[in-house]
């Protein structure tokens, strides 16, 4: 695990074999995430981290991750994850991560998909360099960014949203933790808009907060459509909190620094497994079903089936049970250990 750095080559043959999921709309949803190690001393490049439960900063490690996912399916595709150190000495910027991560799935996707991010990637490198590279992105934006107006003025995110007129209203269905919610909403626009030579438009919406919510885009689609490609990031956000909780990222003891990114990228290539090939072909399917029906849930199956995916694997394997000495020297049974029910 520490010996040789894997991290490169399990993203590059995750995104090779997903590449043909990934359609032209479908979202790829960009996550700087981090592993809280507030108790540490001798693990290797440790750095100061923002612990966001504990509001906070303590040391730990950032990762960068990309969640692919259609706005009308439910399967999320997970794409890349890589856990890095801003201490690290092959370490060069924050932007030059995310960068990073978006060329190397950009190689293999052909341009296809929607970068979809949060605040905070609404930093004008950032735009112009998804500009350049010829794709299509909605950012969510803070209101004290900069954009150039059609008559050469630079003005402030909230002046214009300030002033925007909202066109447009619908109802959207949210899912909160088992039920669902309506909200009506309203939805402007307001388009010939430049940052760092990228034409982009911004999307207001009310209803959600006491602010508007606001996204700089440059994909060409209604309002309503825009929205609903930011909202499948957060169907990709509960893939990184699955990631984090429930196969205890936290809780990594491993000390060598290529050892801990080996590990982040190895528990992504099992949740890929998980995502996409289980359920995929008839032999799988059952295998599904009987893992589903091991994980022993008094309600329903959440909408979020890799948690009960994960209880049901745990319960399989915890009592799994075997003797070494019962194979023989001279006969060693090399097939694969089956399960009970198998």
């Amino acid at each position: 695990m520490s010996s040789k750095d894997l991290t490169e080559h399990i993203n590059t043959s995750l995104i090779a074999d997903s590449a043909s999921r990934v359609k032209e709309d479908t979202v790829l949803a960009l996550d700087l995430s981090d592993i809280n190690k507030p108790f540490a001393k001798k693990m290797e490049n440790l750095s100061e981290v923002w612990d966001g439960s504990a509001k906070k900063v303590d040391n730990g490690y950032c990762i960068c991750e990309v969640v692919a996912a259609n706005v009308k399916e439910e399967t999320p595709i997970p794409l890349y994850s890589e856990l890095y150190s801003h201490v690290a000495d092959d370490f060069e910027s924050e932007n030059e991560q995310i960068l990073k991560t978006i060329k190397a799935v950009r190689e293999k996707t052909k341009k296809r998909g929607i970068w979809t991010m949060d605040r905070g990637a609404d930093r004008r490198v950032l735009i112009g360099e998804l500009g350049k590279m010829g794709l299509r992105f909605v950012i969510r934006a803070r209101g004290d960014r900069h954009v150039i107006n059609k008559k050469g003025q630079e003005v402030s995110v909230n002046d214009i949203v300030g002033r925007m007129k909202y066109t447009e209203k619908c109802v959207i269905k949210i899912d909160k933790e088992g039920y669902e919610e309506e909200k009506e909403i309203e939805l402007g626009r307001r388009d010939i808009l430049i940052i760092e030579n990228t034409p982009v438009s911004i999307i207001a919406i009310k209803g959600f907060g006491k602010k508007p919510m606001m996204l700089i885009t440059n994909v060409d689609k209604s309002p309503e459509e825009i929205l609903e490609i930011y909202l499948t990031r957060w169907k990709c956000e509960e893939s990184f909190r699955f990631l984090k909780h429930e196969y205890h990222l936290e809780d990594v003891r491993v000390r060598r620094y290529i050892g801990l990114r080996n590990t982040v990228a190895l528990i992504h290539a099992v949740f890929y497994f998980l995502s996409v090939h289980l359920g995929r072909r008839l032999r799988m399917k059952i295998l599904l079903e009987k893992i589903l029906e091991k994980a022993k849930r008094f309600f329903q199956i959440p909408s979020f089936k890799h948690y009960a995916v994960a209880d049901g694997i745990f319960r399989l394997l915890f009592n799994a049970k075997w003797d070494p000495a019962e194979l023989k020297e001279e006969e060693e049974d090399k097939r694969q250990i089956m399960f009970g029910f198998t």
